[in-house]
């Protein structure tokens, strides 16, 4: 009996530890949802659930952890030696901080999401699109603004004109997401046949 346990768990690791890995190019969509096919019906829900494009939740993940479900923001230094505390409480595929992810549990009513699971991580990204889209009016097919809007917050969205850093980074969200796009137009009729999915 206990043999068969430490077996269960071993390969419950292996199989957690294969979804989350980082794809191997996380820079092509198409191989993106080669390797993790889930992730595909995952961010497809999000975009018929939220209305979001799915090219744009991954230029927005892109960006943000680059597909690492571990992601935390860089450690400040003290004398530019000693590790200090984090800049915010931003963590997982989302970077999402605490705060707004309680409010998206709390709106959402899915109390079990976590940020370091690529599901929650994507219907999140829809839902604050979302909410964007009906506070301040940014079409969720503007990349640009709307990750503007994400990376400074709806509060602080009229304000990001004075930061010349996070306009340079939506310009790459607004270029990577375009580049995600046209790709998936080479892939999305290969993707959208019904294949067997072990987990």
């Amino acid at each position: 009996m206990e043999l068969l346990k430490n077996k269960f768990l071993i390969l419950f690791f292996l199989l957690f530890c294969a979804c989350s890995s980082i794809p191997s190019n996380t820079s092509n969509s198409c191989l993106i949802f080669d390797e993790r096919y889930l992730w595909y019906k995952h961010a497809k829900k999000a975009e018929q659930k939220w209305g979001t494009p799915i090219y744009i939740q991954l230029a927005i993940i892109k960006m943000e952890s680059d597909f690492d479900w571990l992601a935390k923001p860089a450690r400040g230094k003290i004398f530019k030696v000693i590790p200090y505390k984090r800049p915010s409480s931003s963590f997982g595929y989302s970077q999402a901080i605490n705060s707004t992810w309680e409010q998206y549990k709390k709106e959402t009513g899915n109390n079990l999401a976590t940020r370091m699971r690529f599901k929650d991580s994507v219907d999140f990204i829809g839902w604050y699109t979302n909410k964007t889209e009906t506070i301040l009016k940014i079409s969720k097919k503007d990349a640009f603004r709307q990750y503007l809007a994400y990376h400074e917050g709806w509060g602080n969205y009229k304000n990001y004109k004075k930061n010349k850093k996070v306009i340079k980074l939506a310009k790459k969200v607004d270029k990577q997401s375009k580049i995600y796009k046209k790709q998936l137009s080479n892939c999305i009729n290969s993707l959208n046949k019904n294949r067997y999915i072990i987990f």
